[in-house]
């Protein structure tokens, strides 16, 4: 329960964060579109402005093309001396312009009695009486205010649109960061209360015969031959499921190492193949074999011979007398294919779905009457992975059940 707190405290910080970084990177897309549609609107009239700035010889006579500039020239104490050239608009408000004697030579903006915006510069110039003077050059920008505005209201409406889609995004990137971490730690879980309960049962066995023995001391070891071989075989047992346990916990921590050799795969089959043939035969069964892949493939020789006989031990415990077994390879597309095919009890979908899970028994068939742990399978396919190879099962036709192993 703790480490769902853990988990999901961990998912709304994941959240934040990505909609934190999310919402920056928007904003800052935001900016620097702003900024740009503001330089190129006000490039032409800039530059405009700047030519006159540039003038070598620059006096009161200017001749202005573009109506859209107004002409204000200024004496040495900055009052407008031009009025009367410059009409209504005077009145109206020019005389309310700012003026700067320091901002000389360079583009500013300005706004007049909050309702017209101008883009101006100021530069020092003589009357024709030759009189030191200011001359101040204003160019209305209402027209790119108002393109600026709408731009930035869309700006905002997409914004918004896009930080609240962030939110829902940032949740499910979140989530799905978080889930194989989810899923990670339930199986951890799931295989430690598993661990824990295979390796109490032959404990408890184990513990119940040795006290049993305890209490009668002077029992000579034929009559108790029963409750010690059931021991040994609890310990063996309880042996065989640490090594299991072990082989799955070094894969889980990417610590399994292959000692990979060239090896006729065909021959590394018929040497572990070969003595289940007479062990198949014993038990009333026909093990066959097919080798048509006589080739050399980089393989850990321990790994493959330890696949084969989960596989065979798979095969021979899940079939009746007089059921046939068949082991076959085959190279196809630079990939070898090995094939264990039995004609036993099948295994149904339903089952096909978790036949490599840790700890999974087929119900009836998989108990520990057979022997095995329900790590076997999960061990088999550890190795195939390790080689770089797939894993499948089938149902064999008309019955029976088919391991399809491809490297």
């Amino acid at each position: 329960m703790e480490e769902k707190k853990l988990i999901k405290k961990q998912l709304i910080k994941n959240i934040i964060y990505t909609f934190t970084v999310f919402t920056i990177l928007v904003l800052i897309f935001d900016l620097l579109i702003y900024n740009r549609a503001e330089q190129l609107l006000y490039k032409d009239i800039d530059t405009e402005l700047k030519h006159f700035a540039n003038l070598e010889e620059l006096n009161d006579r200017i001749i202005l093309l573009n109506p859209r500039i107004i002409y204000i020239i200024r004496d040495n104490d900055g009052e407008i001396i031009n009025a009367e050239s410059i009409g209504r608009l005077y009145d109206d408000y020019i005389y309310n312009v700012d003026f700067d004697s320091t901002k000389l030579n360079e583009i500013y903006s300005i706004s007049v009695n909050s309702k017209y915006n101008y883009r101006g510069i100021t530069m020092r110039a003589y009357t024709i009486s030759n009189q030191l003077c200011y001359i101040q050059l204003l160019a209305n920008v209402d027209g790119e205010i108002e393109s600026l505005s709408i731009l930035k209201n869309r700006l905002i409406s997409m914004s918004t649109v896009i930080i609240v889609t962030s939110i829902i995004a940032s949740y499910m990137l979140s989530k799905r960061v978080l889930k194989p971490i989810f899923e990670a730690w339930e199986r951890q879980t799931e295989f430690v209360q598993n661990a824990a309960h295979e390796l109490r049962t032959p404990l408890t066995i184990i513990q119940a015969k040795q006290q049993l023995l305890l209490e009668e001391p002077e029992s000579k070891i034929i009559d108790k031959s029963e409750d010690i071989s059931l021991t040994i075989n609890e310990t063996r047992r309880l042996t065989k499921l640490v090594k299991e346990l072990m082989i799955l916990a070094t894969a889980d921590s990417n610590q399994l190492q292959l000692k990979k050799e060239k090896r006729y795969i065909d021959e590394v089959i018929k040497e572990v193949s070969t003595p289940y043939m007479e062990y198949a035969k014993m038990q009333n069964k026909e093990l066959t074999i097919e080798l048509n892949c006589n080739k050399e493939i980089s393989i850990d020789v321990n790994k493959i011979t330890q696949l084969m006989v989960i596989l065979l031990d798979n095969a021979i415990k899940y079939t009746k007398e007089g059921e046939k077994i068949k082991v076959q390879t085959n190279c196809k597309d630079e990939k070898c294919t090995i094939e264990v095919i039995d004609e036993g009890i099948g295994i149904s979908e339903e089952q096909k779905k978790h036949i490599f899970d840790r700890f999974y028994r087929a119900d009836k068939a998989r108990t520990r009457e057979t022997g095995g742990t329900g790590l076997g399978l999960s061990i088999a396919q550890t190795i195939v992975k390790a080689h770089g190879g797939t894993i499948k099962v089938y149902n064999n036709e008309p019955k029976g059940t088919k391991f399809v192993v491809k490297i």
